[in-house]
């Protein structure tokens, strides 16, 4: 079964640091763009970064200069440092990687995956 695992999220105040982590299974992730998306209840899903297979990373301008994506491919894992921290910051995130080829009940498919999301919450 392919599927994302997020974890590392919890409770941090302003100007803290957290270390989110995606682990990726069911496939080889290795040439897909991953991605890591926020979202606030009641607010569309923001992109907040990915990474490519060959490791450049983009950032939203919101985030620019605070967070940093990595990735081990050997490892299939995706990491998203989030540094100074920002009460706006707080978000469930989410990772995701688009057209992966994976096993299905119908067969090989290209699917768009998405893991179960972790929450960072940035207070006082």
């Amino acid at each position: 079964q392919v599927q994302l695992v997020e974890s590392g999220g919890g409770l941090v105040q302003p100007g803290g640091s957290l270390r989110l982590s995606c682990a990726a299974s069911g496939a080889d992730f290795g040439r897909n763009t991953m991605n890591w998306y926020r979202q606030v209840p009641g607010k569309r899903r923001e992109l907040v970064g990915s990474i490519t297979s060959d490791g450049r990373a983009d950032y939203a301008e919101s985030v620019k200069g605070r967070f940093a994506i990595s990735r081990d491919s050997a490892e299939n894992t995706v990491a998203l440092q989030l540094n100074n921290l920002k009460p706006e910051d707080t978000a469930v995130y989410y990772c995701n990687a688009n057209n992966v080829f994976a096993y299905t009940n119908r067969g090989y498919r290209y699917v768009d995956v998405w893991g179960q999301g972790t929450l960072v919450t940035v207070s006082t």
